[in-house]
């Protein structure tokens, strides 16, 4: 961060609008043309307010109000909010699934904050893929960003049970298939479950990833917690406004916050929070766009240290809205004391330890004490073994402990129709003890890696009262989601990794302690299964989908496109003068 401030003609924003020429006459013409006077915008920091508001998206239904407050903070701090509207990436609508098109938000974000005349940006998101994409494009730009995170919405509540989105949606689903609960109920479920604007209040996705960039000193603190409903985040958010034109004129951007002690911070949130083992694939992404070499193995790591201190659903009892009362995140990161660096910078201008201290825990059974953790350690794990060269997760926490350690016989369906089709059939031969497997489901393969990786308990096996049992993919699955589930196998089936050499009988082994994932068949009988092997058809024959099925990563090095993942500087706008000619000829002159 640049010590000293900027001056009105060196903001970016004056090469499309302080200079004296006729292409210069365009951008304020044009601007004019809108209703705005030159004394809104000249010399002022032109914030991109980017917003992943739709009316399909239903975690960002407030965001149509909180960016008038956002601009309202803008307009306050002597900035130009300029609002732009990207991909809402609607994670209970979007299919296949919003992870084939978190990299087409982080191109849109990157590139509008490229090819137009902004000296900083607002990110609003919170929605799972949301968070991730936003931050991708904006660290790759690297103008000064700050993120502004949805909230998580309010408790559910169904005859006067309380209700989390995602684990009960799970959980009644699985008690409506066995019988347990009646049509009329699950219906009652479903009006309760989701009753106010924001992401899901359980320790998903979207409560993960906002966490975790609060910590990474991308978020005002103490702003992830807030509940989206709650006046405060209104506040937040028109604070965030003010401060993201401080931020351009002392000029503070991504590449002076991100370190890889920053991003060991959030990794350490996540796992004293049990969060989503989609955290691993995003922060993994994020990193490497920050050109810091985060791996799935420094997740393993630090896990081994960690303690859950989170009591949320689904590896705990409460909600986010519950975690916020008891005194939030900043709480949580003064309980976990050395294991959180302090001395990491934040957008506010403070580090990480000046903004957590003095934080208080309200009620230490949400938010438990280090000497009172919810599990000692390991919120996730890292596999590896010849089932998964390159590492697959699971959630320890999240399931049943007799799973921790297993071994048992394969049921493999080769591809999601496959198992929908086959899996409540009575003909299925599966026990409790065997291991379910689901093929191609990967980042090629499904496409986009879908959240299938809970995989349904056969209809007859819940009737006999099995609610765990071990499955494996190479898919992700909700944050929200429970169970002994083995995710994220690298490489993935569709690309030829020993996923897709699994047969129906095989032995299959998984010890979480030893971090071992195991095919029991010979090296010889693998590679003759290897040498067997014939590529499938890819999914996509046009679009956006080509050229994610062509330079998608694998899991374990974040799924994000090979041409963008490295730290790569991107160029300006030409200058006025290479092309003064060129405008002089043009009635529409544009920078390029």
């Amino acid at each position: 961060m640049s010590s000293n401030r900027k001056k009105p003609e060196e903001l970016r924003s004056h090469r499309w609008y302080g200079v004296n020429d006729l292409r210069a006459f365009g951008h304020r013409s044009r601007t004019a043309q809108m209703g705005y006077h030159s004394s809104d915008y000249m010399g002022k920091p032109v914030i991109a307010v980017v917003n992943t508001w739709s009316e399909i998206n239903s975690c960002h239904t407030h965001f149509k109000q909180r960016v008038e407050e956002v601009k309202r903070g803008i307009w306050q701090a002597g900035g130009f909010p300029v609002e732009m509207p990207v991909m809402t990436l609607a994670e209970p609508f979007q299919k296949p699934t919003t992870m084939l098109y978190r990299n087409f938000l982080a191109m849109e974000t990157e590139e509008l904050l490229k090819s137009y005349p902004f000296d900083g940006c607002v990110l609003m998101g919170g929605c799972d893929k949301t968070t991730p994409g936003l931050l991708m494009g904006a660290i790759s730009m690297d103008l000064p960003a700050i993120y502004l995170p949805a909230g998580p919405m309010l408790r559910g509540n169904w005859n006067g049970r309380t209700l989390g989105s995602g684990s009960d949606t799970w959980k009644y689903w699985a008690e409506l298939r066995a019988g347990k609960i009646t049509e009329d109920e699950w219906k009652g479920i479903e009006s309760g479950i989701a009753r106010s604007p924001g992401h899901c209040m359980t320790m998903g996705t979207a409560s993960t990833m906002t966490s975790a960039t609060e910590s990474l000193g991308l978020t005002l603190p103490g702003f992830s917690s807030i509940p989206a409903a709650d006046s405060r985040h209104a506040q937040y958010a028109s604070l965030t406004g003010q401060r993201i034109v401080e931020m351009v004129w002392t000029d503070q951007k991504p590449s002076d916050i991100l370190t890889a002690k920053s991003f060991d911070n959030a990794v350490t949130t996540v796992l004293a929070m049990s969060g989503s083992t989609n955290a691993i694939v995003h922060l993994v992404a994020v990193a490497r766009r920050a050109g810091i070499d985060l791996t799935t193995a420094r997740f393993d790591e630090l896990a081994r240290v960690t303690p859950v201190l989170g009591n949320i659903r689904p590896a705990g009892q409460y909600l986010m809205e519950d975690f916020y009362y008891a005194g939030g995140l900043r709480a949580l990161l003064v309980e976990l004391g050395d294991l959180i660096d302090g001395t990491q910078m934040t957008v506010n201008g403070s580090t990480l330890g000046e903004n957590i201290a003095g934080a208080e825990i309200f009620n230490d059974d949400v938010i438990r004490k280090r000497g009172n953790p919810l599990v000692e350690r390991d919120g996730l794990a890292v596999l590896t073994g010849n089932l998964a060269p390159d590492g697959a997760v699971i959630k320890p926490a999240a399931m049943e402990s007799h799973l921790l350690k297993h071994r048992g016989p394969a049921v493999v369906f080769k591809d999601y129709n496959d198992m929908a089709t086959r899996i409540d059939s009575e003909e299925l031969d599966v026990t409790a003890d065997s291991v379910i497997v689901l093929q191609h489901a990967g980042p090629v393969g499904a496409p986009g890696m879908p959240e299938w990786g809970q995989l349904p308990i056969p209809q007859k096996l819940l009737k006999q009262g099995v609610r765990d049992m071990l499955r494996i993919s190479d898919a992700r699955m909700s944050g929200t989601s429970y169970g002994a589930c083995v995710l994220h196998v690298a490489p993935e089936s569709f690309v030829g990794g020993p996923l897709a050499l699994v047969k129906d009988g095989d032995i299959i082994e998984l010890d979480v302690a030893s971090r071992r994932l195991h095919l029991e068949i010979s090296d010889e009988e693998l590679a003759a299964r290897r040498k067997a092997w014939k590529a499938p058809r890819r999914p996509f024959e046009r679009g956006f989908g080509v050229m994610h099925q062509l330079h998608v990563t694998q899991a374990n090095k974040g799924c994000d496109f090979d041409f963008l993942e490295e730290k790569l500087t991107t160029p300006a706008p030409e200058t006025h003068a290479a092309h003064e000619a060129h405008a002089a000829d043009s009635n529409e002159p544009e920078i390029h």
